[in-house]
């Protein structure tokens, strides 16, 4: 890649998890708004009868010795009244801000606070193992929720404790792990093989095919008649991504630009 080439992520993995990072290169970068609110898919390793103040392995560990861990029936009943959209406090030890501060620099000095509570979806909350102390799961949730904090609130619902262990996030909206490259095995010319299309990266968004005389316009950033689309479409020419584009009244009007405007 040449030289200054701009480079951006999709969200940030916690310290204590692996897997999948969606990176954005050059005019790419322009469309992180539309991935970072994709739905995400994590697998997670979980220690029951025991406590985390951060709710995962890098915290201080409290056992509850005198807690009885759960069956794995009603562990399973369990996961299922954890779907669907609900409330939840983001931990302590969180890049979420109070006061205009992280949290998590706040759990650094010894300091807590109390956190506003966030409405949260989880679509899919499945028990794939259960042996002896130790659990692991498979979660499909919207974008913003804690899944240390979704297994730490399933086990005080069974009158026991549970922190994360190992959390691998598998999935970013229509982009999976199998299309990923491990960070060590990254090289210029594997990048260059792996590199996806801008207009695959938006994919799930609508599509507006324009004709090749409407392209300066669109390049030149200029407004269009509405077409008639809820939320935000890419707009292309000839299979190229030209620009992301939402209807405003009467007018469409550009959010992103991609294509050099001409003169």
């Amino acid at each position: 890649m040449p030289r200054k080439t701009k480079i951006g992520h999709t969200g940030t993995l916690d310290p204590l998890a692996s897997g999948l990072l969606v990176l954005l290169i050059g005019r790419a970068t322009r469309l992180s708004r539309y991935i970072t609110g994709l739905d995400k898919s994590y697998t997670a390793t979980a220690r029951l009868g025991a406590v985390s103040d951060t709710l995962d392995a890098d915290g201080n560990v409290t056992l509850l010795p005198d807690s009885s861990l759960p069956e794995e029936p009603a562990m399973r009943a369990a996961t299922r009244r954890f779907t669907g959209r609900f409330l939840q406090t983001p931990p302590m030890a969180s890049a979420v801000k109070v006061g205009g501060e992280r949290l998590y620099k706040l759990y650094r000095r010894g300091e807590e606070v109390e956190r506003q509570s966030r409405f949260v979806s989880v679509h899919s909350f499945e028990l794939l193992s259960y042996d002896a102390q130790t659990a692991a799961f498979a979660v499909s949730c919207g974008s913003g929720t804690y899944v240390r904090t979704l297994i730490a609130d399933l086990a005080e619902s069974l009158h026991t404790g549970a922190y994360l262990t190992a959390l691998r996030r598998t999935s970013v909206g229509h982009l999976t792990i199998e299309k990923a490259v491990e960070s060590e095995e990254l090289s210029p010319e594997i990048l260059v093989q792996r590199i996806i299309p801008m207009r695959e990266i938006v994919g799930f968004l609508p599509l507006v095919e324009l004709s090749a005389r409407e392209r300066s316009g669109v390049c030149n950033g200029r407004k269009l008649g509405a077409f008639g689309l809820c939320g935000s479409y890419r707009v292309e020419q000839g299979g190229e991504l030209l620009a992301v584009y939402r209807d405003l009244g009467e007018q469409a009007r550009p959010e992103v630009v991609l294509c050099a405007g001409v003169s």
